[in-house]
């Protein structure tokens, strides 16, 4: 075995551990982790430049489908999990979704980088400093403004390769819910997004070129074996621990780290 499949084999390794606990414990989905140590591992395997971010988020949208299961069954058996919030909001997050792997297809490398920066530069913001405390609304959107945020947390997500747990909890903690059934519901987010906008990023790559081998479309399978299989093990220990750490000290140091990838990302868009 080659050197560079052994170091491939390293980093999705690595990339897995570390993603499917972070999506557990911070209900973020695990691809803010993902996403850039795939772009950087294509980036290191010569991975077409035109194809390398698609290529990167596709295959961390696969990887939530297991990750947003295992993490949703461990919050339910918490009892923290909001389902009336999930029926009502997820047609409009999975359609939302399905827009947002469309409109990836047709843009462009540099686009999806300062999509994925910029998002992540505002979840790294809203980790660090937001409150699960904060309070603007009553209760959370309905009618139009439900469908139109909903939607909106589906577009977003797909375009950066995240289950949308992270402006989920947003979402629902500035709408008066608490923290604990904030993260527990928005983990269940993922499964609205993350199968029908990765199926969506198999039909939008299927027969384009520079594509790395054993590709599905916009979806690397030796990527989605190795991280889905990784991240599934480890979600439920994140999950679990979510219920009984104090995390304001951990979140902010995982803001800063965030916040790092994120302008590095923005920096290889203008460069």
């Amino acid at each position: 075995m080659s050197g560079e499949i052994l170091w491939f084999i390293a980093a999705l390794t690595g990339a897995g551990l570390a993603a499917g606990f972070a999506g557990g414990l911070f209900g973020i989905g695990g691809g803010a982790v993902v996403v850039p140590a795939l772009y950087f591992v294509f980036t290191a395997l010569g991975v077409d430049e035109a194809v390398r971010m698609h290529v990167a988020v596709g295959t961390s949208l696969s990887t939530i489908v297991s990750t947003s299961w295992r993490s949703l069954a461990a919050h339910t058996k918490a009892g923290a999990v909001d389902y009336d919030v999930l029926r009502k909001w997820g047609p409009w997050i999975t359609l939302g979704a399905l827009i947002g792997a469309g409109v990836a297809g047709l843009v462009d490398n540099e686009v999806l980088l300062i999509v994925f920066g910029a998002g992540l530069l505002l979840i790294a913001l809203q980790m660090a400093f937001s409150s699960p405390n904060w309070r603007v609304f009553r209760d959370l959107p309905h009618g139009l403004w439900r469908a139109l945020t909903a939607g909106g947390i589906g577009l977003l997500s797909a375009m950066m390769g995240i289950g949308g747990g992270a402006f989920g909890v947003t979402v629902m903690t500035l709408g008066g819910r608490p923290i604990h059934q904030a993260v527990a519901t928005a983990s269940g987010f993922g499964a609205a997004i993350a199968l029908p906008a990765a199926l969506g990023y198999v039909a939008m790559g299927w027969g384009r070129e520079g594509l790395p081998p054993w590709s599905l479309g916009f979806v690397s399978l030796p990527g989605f074996v190795v991280l889905a299989a990784l991240t599934a093990l480890t979600a439920p220990l994140g999950a679990r621990l979510a219920h009984r750490l104090p995390q304001l000290a951990l979140k902010r140091a995982f803001a800063v780290f965030l916040a790092l990838v994120a302008l590095n990302m923005l920096r290889e868009a203008a460069f």
